[in-house]
């Protein structure tokens, strides 16, 4: 396993280019199943999950190919022959459980193992099931393993989540396109990479009213055909750069980005002291002053996002004033805490909540990552803190970032990545 070593005080200065939305392309690339013929995606990261999927892809006949010229993935669905994702291939990546849908629409069964990914609490799979329960799928949980098959063809229904399911809406949207009737999602969820979806499952043929609502109605169809699509900018990335200026001071420039997946963050980093300046594909951001500690609380898009909550607790950390930071969404997402505080931050769990009291600098330290997001927030209290800091388990950071430290080194930061 890698380490990271950063050295902290020094400011950013340049520009960013963002990559495309993991969120977004792992969708995207099981979408492909649905449908024969060569399928191409542009703008896919390069990233330990992708990698993952691709692979998963290739063992159940699909073939693919990167072209360089402009970076997108050639997929070719035509031939499939096995209807199982194992889980030596899945184990480290929970986006795995979205291949279910799609298998069943297309060859009538699916053996799929129940999905691994970060130790950041519970991701039911429940939503997966009752939904495609309520399809006519035939599913049970054998060995570890969720088995599925349909007698016939899907067919269209009324499923109604309890509370909105990223995966869950994503999954069961897939399925749909393929079922016979109208299926009515209802309490979807509205996160933009659901609408990346939406726009890359019409351009395949299908029938599907209400993209960015909580009310999705897929209307069946018999077939559907290969088709393009475009993954959208990585809104965590973003953020996540974003964040990163308000702790180490300096100014950038985020291109190839979309501001209006961030009004959320960007309010509150405005609130925090920032300056940003918002383009129709790009973000200006500095900062020039004292940081101002603010309460968060995550909720479900277009709310705070979860995916950001370790890297603004970093950055609250070293802000004037206390700051209460509530989780929502996951029940384990405060394992950052721990690694921060050996970095001198000041901060209290009460249950759902986090107490940051700001401090005036942290010092670097030895720190590991616990998951992905978190791994990002020990990034960005390590550019802000004094001395070097050494974080190791950085395999999380490749889950979702492409070439993180490669694109803070052009901007002013000083990291190097050393194999143990």
């Amino acid at each position: 396993m890698d380490k990271i070593f950063i050295e902290g005080g020094r400011t950013l200065k340049g520009s960013i280019r963002i990559s495309g939305a993991k969120n977004a392309a792992l969708p995207l690339m099981a979408a492909t199943i649905l449908a024969p013929g060569q399928h191409v995606l542009h703008n896919v990261p390069d990233l330990r999950d992708t990698r993952t999927m691709l692979v998963l892809l290739e063992s159940f006949g699909i073939t693919w190919q990167r072209r360089e010229k402009d970076n997108a993935l050639l997929i070719d669905a035509t031939n499939l022959d096995n209807i199982e994702a194992s889980y030596d291939l899945v184990k480290t990546m929970r986006a795995s459980v979205l291949v279910l849908g799609p298998l069943l629409a297309r060859m009538g069964q699916a053996r799929v193992s129940l999905p691994g990914g970060c130790a950041i609490g519970a991701r039911p799979i429940d939503f997966h099931m009752q939904g495609l329960g309520r399809l006519g799928v035939e599913l049970s949980l054998e060995q570890g393993y969720v088995e599925g098959k349909i007698d016939g063809r899907l067919q269209g229904s009324d499923v109604n989540f309890d509370i909105p399911s990223v995966t869950g809406t994503e999954n069961i949207l897939m399925a749909a396109t393929l079922a016979e009737g109208v299926t009515t999602i209802k309490n979807a969820a509205r996160e933009p990479e659901i609408g990346n979806l939406v726009d890359m499952l019409i351009n395949m043929g299908a029938r599907i009213e209400g993209k960015g609502t909580d009310r999705l109605v897929v209307h069946g169809v018999n077939e559907l055909r290969s088709a393009e699509a475009r993954v959208i900018p990585d809104r965590i990335e973003t953020g996540t750069y974003l964040i990163a200026v308000g702790a180490t001071g300096g100014e950038l420039t985020l291109t190839d980005c979309d501001p209006t997946h961030l009004a959320s963050l960007i309010d509150k980093l405005r609130e925090v002291g920032l300056d940003i300046e918002e383009g129709v594909d790009h973000l200006w951001v500095a900062r020039h002053g004292a940081l101002k500690s603010v309460d968060i609380k995550t909720m479900p898009y277009p709310g705070f996002p979860t995916d950001l909550q370790a890297q603004i607790m970093a950055l609250m950390s070293i802000s004037q004033g206390l700051s209460v930071i509530t989780e929502t969404i996951f029940e384990n997402r405060f394992m950052h805490v721990a690694e921060l505080a050996r970095m001198g931050a000041d901060i209290r769990i009460d249950g759902k909540s986090s107490i940051v009291k700001g401090r005036s600098g942290l010092s670097g330290a030895q720190v590991m990552a616990t998951d992905l997001r978190a791994s990002a927030s020990l990034v960005i209290a390590a550019l802000a803190a004094e001395g070097e800091t050494e974080i190791s388990r950085v395999y999380h950071l490749d889950r979702g970032y492409d070439n993180l430290a490669g694109k803070l080194n052009n901007v002013g930061a000083r990291i190097r990545r050393v194999k143990e």
